[in-house]
This record gives C-alpha cells, sequence and structure tokens, in this order.
C-alpha cells in the first residue's frame, strides 16, 4: 500500500512538472519592455568633445525633430545601425543627439573616425544614469522627439524599416 502511493505521488508530480512545462513553451520568450516617459527627461551631462557640461533645456528646442540616440562603441548592434544614422542625418529637419553609454572616449572617437559622425552634439553618460532617465533598457534605444516629447521610442538596432518609419512621421 505504501508503495502505491508512493508511486502515485512520483507519477502525479511528473504529470504536474510535464503540464508545466509545456504550458511555458507556448508562452513567447521576447520581452518588450514598455515605458511611460513621454516628456524628455530634464538633466546635465559633459560635452562628449568639449567635456564642458550642457543643460538639455539648451539642446532641444520646441519646433523641431530630434533623434536622440544611445550608443556605445562596444556595442555590436550600434555599429550595425551606424550607416542608419549617417543616413537620417541627411534630412534637414532632423537633428541627431548621441549619449555615449558607458563607453571609453577615445574607442569611442576611433569609432566614429571609422563610420562618420552622424551626430550634430554627443553627450557622455559614463555611468548610465543619463539613459536611466530616459526609460532606456540597454544600447542601441532611439527616441524620436517633437516638441519636447518622446513621440517614438526604438528598441534595439534601427533598421530599414524604422529608417522609413522616421522619415515618414518628420514629412
Amino acid at each position: 500500500m505504501k508503495r502505491k502511493i508512493i508511486k502515485f505521488s512520483i507519477i502525479s508530480l511528473l504529470i504536474f512538472m510535464f503540464v508545466i512545462f509545456y504550458k511555458s513553451l507556448n508562452k513567447s520568450n521576447f520581452y518588450e519592455p514598455k515605458s511611460s516617459i513621454k516628456d524628455i527627461p530634464k538633466f546635465l551631462a559633459k560635452s562628449f568633445y568639449s567635456k564642458e557640461e550642457v543643460d538639455s533645456k539648451k539642446i532641444f528646442n520646441q519646433d523641431k525633430f530630434y533623434l536622440l540616440n544611445i550608443w556605445a562603441s562596444w556595442c555590436l548592434p550600434c555599429r550595425d545601425e551606424h550607416f542608419i544614422l549617417v543616413n537620417l542625418n541627411k534630412n534637414e529637419k532632423l537633428e541627431i543627439i548621441g549619449l555615449n553609454y558607458k563607453d571609453n572616449v577615445d574607442n569611442a572617437k576611433k569609432f566614429l573616425n571609422e563610420l562618420g559622425d552622424p551626430y550634430q552634439t554627443i553627450l557622455l553618460d559614463q555611468d548610465g544614469t543619463k539613459a536611466i532617465e530616459w526609460g532606456a533598457f540597454g544600447v542601441p534605444e532611439t527616441f524620436l522627439i517633437y516638441k519636447n516629447k518622446i513621440i517614438k521610442k526604438f528598441i534595439g538596432p534601427l533598421n530599414q524599416k524604422s529608417y522609413e518609419e522616421i522619415n515618414q512621421i518628420i514629412k
């Protein structure tokens, strides 16, 4: 009798574990975080080239489209998306701001010398706090801004689809 109870318990436990694992197979592993930030954050950051402190209020003008791109030279997807930023830089209605994330400045300068510099302004985020204030979860992330509001957030590297979407919005 005792053996039958143990056997039944083990079989029940195995069936229970199988059902749990089977149900979890149907769930998506892709996690896309949602950000509730709509207004652009106000912050102070050092300029990439001059190392002078810059107030974000002086960068973002009300009646212009901006693209804030959070990037780093050590980030391979940043390298992949860079040609999209270079092409977007040709659009006169858009100003691209770079936020260099937890990077070695010399490596970042080599990155820009090699691939081109699409940024009108580059700010430093040595400890990652500026990116957190923007609601970023990693690099690269890009924010399309108009009238000091985030109108679109792109998680991950920009691609041809996001390039067309940005151009369509700023038309």
